[in-house]
């Protein structure tokens, strides 16, 4: 159990709500008096006050009042449990075969029922290696092989434990063994009395105990209990159910368990041939389950209140706003118009799929400076640097150094927070995700617009009938994370004569698993290729909540040119530049996006890294799915030397797939289009766009831009073709 240092803190049970439909939410306050609590309509979440500064419009809700204060903790650290299990004390061996990332670790559990009436555990216990400790008449007795383990590599442990003789041994092999390394051996000891019996839970990846200590870092297979006649007692295949939190015992008495905290599944095992890289198709294969000390799935809090969400409220950004002793949170959440309506033909598509994959994102940002400023603006000090309490994001990686390939928002999450400043941004804010998406909100309010919103969770579970009435779907300034269900509704949607403004940079890039036998929880395999803040191990690229071929769309052959015409091109610091208008912004298809723009320049101001064109920028190319009809408006230029080529176009350090030079290929394009259907698409290409909305009173050639092709798309005249 990790201490929460945070005094008020809290999440939702889910992202989205209809009129109708409850949201619980769960709230830690470590003060002796109560906390109150407040429905809010968000409009803005950016702190700048030389920009819009936070806007909320105050919501009555029968959750306003005071709350009773409890401490609630988070639990960290993922294993199996095996509930009831029941056997009287006999002679058995414990087993499996693992491979540990951080062998240096003392007391980390592999198969345990060690508890106060009596009871094993077989654990990985730093230089003492591979050892046993069993209850007997004189208390725990612990016997060890006296032998580190590799980091990295196989093993094969062991301990047998004799109720009749007192006999206790314990043991450890390599399964490749290496010259001048003496990692193999045995050791024995008597004991008095010992206790084998088990009553209660077995753990698997963790040493015991409730909420459970002692976790493993790294794989283990085929763990196993056995008589000493070698009859299987138990015997847990990883390999079954690789998609759910089930694991399968294969032995006589069925004792299956639950994965807790989500550790990696779909991982090669000690007999992984390479002939195949997909698990699905030789599961026996992929035996192994990866499990980390600092997993976390679900932190399980008791809910303190909940919301109905009342017929007629309208669709938008909302967020409960928490306060006790000077200590404040807010809880974000969006509210769905109601099923089958319609108020309006624009839609806000929120990028869910990506603020659950950045949650918590520890970027090693919170220096003092980013700390005053903080401090000056009224913005959220409290980051994911300083408080790793609640797990980190799938950007970061485990203690042992792997990468963190599941998230989910069953926790709390700091990074999603108005005020949350993801970068010290000397030219603007600093936003990213949730409170810069808050940028395009505000815009649409300030210009009057009605507008509906939905969550990449909504559209992957309902697909195309979610956005079916909507003429025109708007995404946010970073819609990176995808299933094949939501970019599957979106070409529907264009299919059937739709439009779609993508106002952001880097989308539609990741290919990410969801499965509704672990709710909430979003898988990313970072394999071959891509801006990758870790890289999966060789055979293990297919995921494990769907068993697809992960990684980027574009090696699943969709590129987002495809869908957007604009794919990933480019990226460099948080620093924001300007698009210059071409000749192609002339053509009679497109004049109209330029009415009242006579500018050359565009976008050279703003509130994300002083420029509508940065951080990541996205191109036109007619090879990776372009439409041929796609007219390139305006291409952005003068990046600076921090700027770089996605390494997915690289062939060579001076050869880019595409045969431009890796220079030419740090742009970002500016693109129209028609579909086949009378519909259009309009793609800007660049993260930073949406920060330049506001610029000046909202009155600037960026917003000027925007409103010609919201209004132009939401016109139901159709495009010709």
């Amino acid at each position: 159990m990790i201490p929460n240092t945070i005094p008020l803190i809290g999440y939702a049970d889910r992202w989205s709500v209809r009129p109708g439909e409850t949201i619980e939410f769960k709230v830690s306050s470590r003060s002796a008096e109560p906390y109150r609590a407040r429905l809010v309509r968000v409009v803005s979440a950016d702190p700048n006050p030389a920009g819009p500064g936070i806007k909320e419009e105050a919501v009555a809700s029968d959750i306003e009042g005071s709350w009773p204060s409890r401490a609630q903790d988070a639990a960290l650290g993922s294993y199996v449990r095996v509930e009831s299990a029941r056997l009287a004390a006999e002679a058995l061996t414990v087993s499996a075969t693992i491979w540990p990332t951080l062998p240096a670790g003392e007391g980390q559990g592999i198969l345990s029922w060690l508890g106060e009436a009596g009871g094993l555990a077989l654990l990985l216990d730093g230089e003492r290696g591979a050892c046993v400790r069993v209850a007997t008449a004189n208390g725990v007795e612990t016997v060890a092989v006296g032998k580190p383990l590799l980091a990295r590599a196989w093993y094969r442990v062991w301990a047998s434990v004799d109720p009749a003789t007192g006999a206790v041994s314990v043991g450890q092999q390599a399964l490749r063994p290496f010259a001048r390394v003496d990692d193999t051996g045995t050791a024995s000891a008597h004991a008095d009395a010992p206790a084998t019996g088990i009553d209660g839970d077995i753990l698997i990846g963790a040493a015991g105990g409730r909420p459970a200590g002692g976790h493993f870092n790294g794989k283990i297979e085929r763990p196993g209990i056995a008589r000493a006649s070698g009859a299987v007692v138990a015997e847990w295949d990883f390999s079954r159910e690789i998609s759910s939190l089930k694991v399968v015992d294969a032995g006589p008495n069925g004792w299956h368990g639950e994965l807790v905290n989500l550790p990696t599944r779909g991982m090669k095992g000690s007999n992984w041939s390479g002939r195949e890289q997909c698990w699905r198709h030789a599961p026996e294969e992929y035996g192994a389950i990866h499990f980390h000390e600092d997993d976390l799935y679900d932190c399980g809090w008791e809910t303190d209140f909940s919301y109905t969400a009342p017929a007629g409220l309208q669709s938008g950004s909302y967020a409960v706003r928490l306060s006790c002793g000077g200590h404040e949170d807010m809880i974000p959440f969006f509210v769905l118009p109601p099923r089958g309506s319609r108020r309006t033909p624009i839609c806000v598509l929120i990028p869910t799929f990506t603020y659950t994959v950045y949650g918590n994102y520890a970027r090693g940002v919170t220096t003092e400076a980013y700390l005053a400023r903080a401090q000056d603006w009224g913005a959220r000090d409290l980051t994911a640097d300083r408080h790793r309490e609640y797990g980190l994001s799938t950007y970061d990686r485990h203690t042992d150094g792997s990468g963190i390939c599941f998230a989910s928002q069953r926790r709390p999450v700091l990074t999603q927070r108005s005020g949350y400043m993801s970068y010290l941004d000397e030219a603007g804010s600093g936003l990213r995700h949730y409170p810069g998406d808050t940028h395009l909100i505000d815009w649409l309010e300030e210009k009057g617009y009605e507008f509906d919103l939905v969550t990449d969770h909504d559209l992957d579970r309902e697909g195309y009938d979610l956005i079916s009435s909507y003429r025109v779907v708007l995404t946010g300034s970073h819609p990176e994370y995808h299933t094949a269900n939501t970019l599957d509704a979106l070409q529907r949607h264009l299919d059937e004569g739709g439009r779609l403004m993508y106002l952001g940079g880097n989308g539609f890039y990741w290919r990410v698993a969801v499965n509704e036998s672990v709710p909430d929880a979003v898988e990313i395999r970072r394999g071959e290729g891509g801006i990758r803040a870790w890289a999966a191990e060789p055979g293990e690229y297919y995921n494990a909540l769907d068993g697809e071929y992960g990684g980027l769309w574009r090696r699943n052959d969709r590129p987002p040119q495809k869908l957007a015409g604009v794919g990933f091109s480019a990226q460099g610091q948080f620093v924001g530049s300007y698009y210059v208008r071409g000749p192609e912004a002339d053509d009679p298809r497109a004049a109209w996006i330029f009415e009242g723009v006579p500018d050359r320049i565009l976008g050279n101001f703003g509130f994300s890294g002083g420029g509508a064109a940065g951080f990541e920028l996205d191109r036109v190319d007619i090879r990776l799915g372009s439409p041929p009809n796609t007219l390139v408006l305006a291409t952005s230029e003068r990046h600076g030397d921090t700027f770089v080529v996605v390494p997915e176009e690289l062939l060579t350090h001076l050869v880019t797939w595409p045969g431009e030079p890796p220079e030419a290929l740090v742009r970002s394009n500016l693109a129209f289009f028609e579909t086949a259907a009378g519909g259009a698409v309009f793609s800007v290409g660049s993260i930073t766009y949406c920060g330049s909305l506001s610029h000046n009173n909202y009155d600037n050639n960026i917003a000027r831009i925007t409103k010609n092709v919201l209004d132009r798309f939401a016109d139901p005249a159709l495009f010709e073709v």
